[in-house]
């Protein structure tokens, strides 16, 4: 595979293709910009089609950490890695071990953390092979999905502001994914009023929406075509594609999947049909938001706090959208760039 001609390269500083013969371990990790720090982002464990399916992921995964980092105000730099799943469960725990010990050789240049496939008890068992993880908590608690879903709820609350619409309260939402933070947003949600349309693979997923929160199932392939006031794509990216965008019926769209446009030219079709798309790296940097500086007991109100400035960065966004009548994922892209560029 070529990377510097690949369509998804976007002068990463750093791009490795990461095996053990012992363990079978296989995995990419991109190193994007460091111009605000060290990189940092999650690891990303999925069965991929081929390896050039999880280079082109990683490739996009890191670019937008980047921009994540930059717009939130982080003093780190973009990166991200994938681990190629051959679902042999035998051999996981000393692949994580291997791919510690990958991340330890690099000598602090990228810190990892969890992301989809990959929990907060396997980045404690990666703490056994390498010190350059995030701050974790004591207990596995699921902070790091509360975060996550706390950013994005924030991020649809001002959404909902700059739409006119600001209270939540009888506010219709179509949250596609109930994962760990696709459900603590849910009940976000819930618990502000919000009427819940759901969609998840895993029925029992579904049921256990329906029953706690008294959701609507959405019927396979169909949750983007509900009449809700919100769109919340909470499942792998991809969601927004050439098919989708013109049948979204939604006024707004904030979820916490990312690199959720199949392609760039999806932002600027949202914004010509007048949906107000909220960039996905603005809304989710719930879990870089939340990490503790090094040496700092991680703290969840105080997390909890940090994590709630992506409602004011979510609002100057969309304000500059509208000022400089651009798409809202360019204009998230020309606000985190003015940071990098100083």
């Amino acid at each position: 595979m070529e990377i510097s001609t690949h369509p998804d390269f976007d002068g990463h500083e750093m791009v490795l293709y990461c095996t053990d013969k012992t363990t079978g371990l296989r995995a990419f990790i991109a190193i994007h910009d460091t111009s605000l720090g060290l990189g940092m982002g999650g690891c990303r464990m999925r069965a991929y089609g081929s390896d050039a399916e999880a280079l082109s992921d990683v490739l996009r995964l890191s670019r937008g950490m980047t921009y994540k980092c930059a717009a939130s105000g982080l003093e780190h730099g973009g990166a991200k890695a994938v681990v190629i799943d051959d679902l042999d469960a035998s051999r996981r725990t000393e692949r994580l071990l291997a791919f510690g010990r990958v991340v330890e050789r690099l000598g602090g240049l990228y810190t990892t953390a969890e992301d989809a496939g990959i929990s907060t008890a396997d980045v404690r068992l990666m703490s056994s092979t390498t010190q350059h993880i995030r701050n974790l908590p004591l207990e596995d608690g699921g902070e790091g999905a509360l975060c996550t879903a706390w950013g994005v709820f924030h991020g649809i609350q001002a959404a909902l502001e700059f739409r006119g619409l600001s209270d939540l309260s009888g506010c219709a939402v179509a949250v596609e994914g109930l994962g760990k933070v696709g459900m603590a947003l849910c009940e976000l949600l819930n618990n502000a009023g919000a009427d819940l349309i759901v969609y998840d693979l895993d029925e029992q997923k579904l049921r256990v929406a329906q029953q706690k929160f008294r959701a609507t199932a959405a019927a396979s392939g169909q949750i983007h075509l509900t009449d809700a006031d919100v769109y919340s794509p909470c499942a792998l990216g991809g969601t927004l594609s050439q098919k989708t965008v013109p049948e979204i019926r939604a006024k707004i769209i904030a979820g916490a999947a990312n690199n959720q446009l199949s392609a760039p030219l999806q932002d600027k079709l949202l914004w010509e049909r007048g949906i107000t798309y909220c960039p996905d790296y603005i809304v989710n940097a719930g879990g870089v938001l939340s990490v503790a500086r090094k040496g700092v007991q991680f703290d969840l109100t105080e997390a909890l706090a940090r994590v709630k400035t992506i409602y004011d960065t979510t609002h100057k966004v969309l304000a500059l959208s509208e000022v400089e009548g651009i798409p809202t994922g360019v204009a998230a892209e020309r606000f985190a760039r003015r940071r990098l560029q100083g």
